[in-house]
């Protein structure tokens, strides 16, 4: 983690923790969070996943979901990631053994197809060896 000009893409709960809870971040995370040198992504499967969760009433947002969204990405100076071909493609594509769910899948992919670390705290995509993690919680 030592690359100053490091690109990262926030897993939802990241994402959510980062806006709502940053106590759940660990110091390592908090820190290339607020790097003006860390370039941020977050991928539109967080924006489903989020309105999923407010929608099954799991998640209580102050403002609408998409106002919610907006303000988030741009608290943190990040960049929407929206999903290609490509990434569609890697999410069903990935090497080795990796876990069902689509939403990881696709963050998973988004990762890979772009080059750029995930910051996660998801047990099962920090031990998957496919792609570069930041575990959120250091």
């Amino acid at each position: 983690m030592g690359d100053a000009a490091l690109k990262v893409l926030l897993d939802t709960h990241a994402l959510i923790w980062a806006n709502e809870r940053p106590s759940e971040l660990g110091p390592a995370t908090r820190a290339l969070l607020t790097n003006e040198e860390t370039e941020l992504f977050v991928a539109t499967i967080s924006t489903l996943e989020i309105a999923r969760l407010a929608a099954a009433r799991r998640l209580q947002l102050k403002v609408p979901t998409a106002e919610w969204c907006k303000r988030a990405a741009e608290a943190l100076r990040a960049t929407s990631l929206e999903m290609s071909d490509a990434v569609a493609v890697e999410a069903y594509s990935l090497p080795g053994k990796f876990h069902p769910d689509p939403a990881d899948r696709i963050l998973v992919a988004t990762a890979r197809v772009f080059g750029i670390t995930l910051v996660t705290a998801d047990q099962r995509i920090l031990k998957y060896r496919g792609v570069s993690t930041q575990n959120a919680r250091r």
